[in-house]
């Protein structure tokens, strides 16, 4: 995700060739089996800093480099974010994964030249019932956005859906951080808002590659940074859960790249 630019300006957008999807498509296959073995991984009694380290060696293993580490200084392979953090949670050996709590796993990764980036938030033992249903309105919010994700369509139309289908739970859409365009770059154009826009936006092509990604607190949408100038966590101490993949236009239906 990025920080919403609130010039919003002239929308460069990048139409994949056939042989750069493919590339891709790669890419989020990667980084599907990534996540799924990083969500078998967590449990309590482990730190964040072990989902990271364990996260890296798994990119690593298939020849691929973590897009996230080093990225405008963070430190990390895997943003790893729990409860009341919404993203770029910064792993630390000292932080362990207690029973009932949320734990939100950013990763992306760079194949032959090519990102994929993907978000998934897991149950860390037995959760409560709200925080459960928070994380399936925040997933399900991400597949009924992406029915509007179809060549002719315009981007409000993904962000409203998304928007209105979370907030009839009385939730928070974050406003400060977006989705965004990816492909050579992992923040390319366009910027993609969880929430409705003012204008109809970008008119979706075949061709484009979207990194779509709820963002949701249990209360309000307002969030705030920590001190280490990373980790943003909701101004109102609520849980926050994150859903992402990297999806393609085509003629028809959204290709979904980072699911297996």
């Amino acid at each position: 995700m990025i920080r919403l630019q609130r010039c919003w300006g002239l929308s460069m957008v990048s139409i994949k060739s056939e042989r750069e999807i493919a590339l891709m498509r790669d890419a989020g296959k990667i980084l599907a089996e990534v996540h799924a073995r990083l969500g078998e991984y967590v449990r309590p009694g482990i730190s964040t800093y072990d989902v990271n380290a364990f996260g890296d060696k798994l990119i690593r293993k298939y020849h691929c480099v973590p897009n996230f580490l080093h990225y405008n200084g963070y430190p990390a392979s895997i943003c790893v974010s729990v409860n009341d953090e919404v993203v770029h949670g910064i792993p630390h050996r000292n932080h362990i994964l207690k029973e009932g709590d949320i734990i939100s796993l950013d990763a992306g990764l760079i194949y032959k030249g090519y990102h994929s980036d993907a978000a998934r938030t897991h149950a860390v033992g037995k959760i409560s019932p709200e925080a459960q249903k928070l994380m399936d309105v925040t997933k399900e919010s991400f597949f009924r956005g992406i029915k509007m994700a179809k060549a002719g369509n315009h981007l409000n139309d993904i962000c409203k859906t998304i928007d209105g289908y979370v907030t009839s739970f009385g939730y928070g859409v974050v406003r400060d951080l977006v989705g965004h365009g990816i492909g050579t770059k992992l923040h390319e154009d366009p910027q993609i808002p969880n929430f409705t826009m003012r204008r109809r936006g970008t008119r979706l092509r075949k061709g484009m590659t979207l990194a779509i990604e709820p963002m949701v607190n249990m209360g309000g949408w307002e969030v705030e940074w920590l001190e280490d100038d990373w980790t943003v966590v909701t101004a109102d101490g609520s849980l926050s859960a994150h859903y992402e993949n990297t999806i393609l236009i085509t003629d028809g239906e959204p290709e979904i790249l980072t699911l297996l």
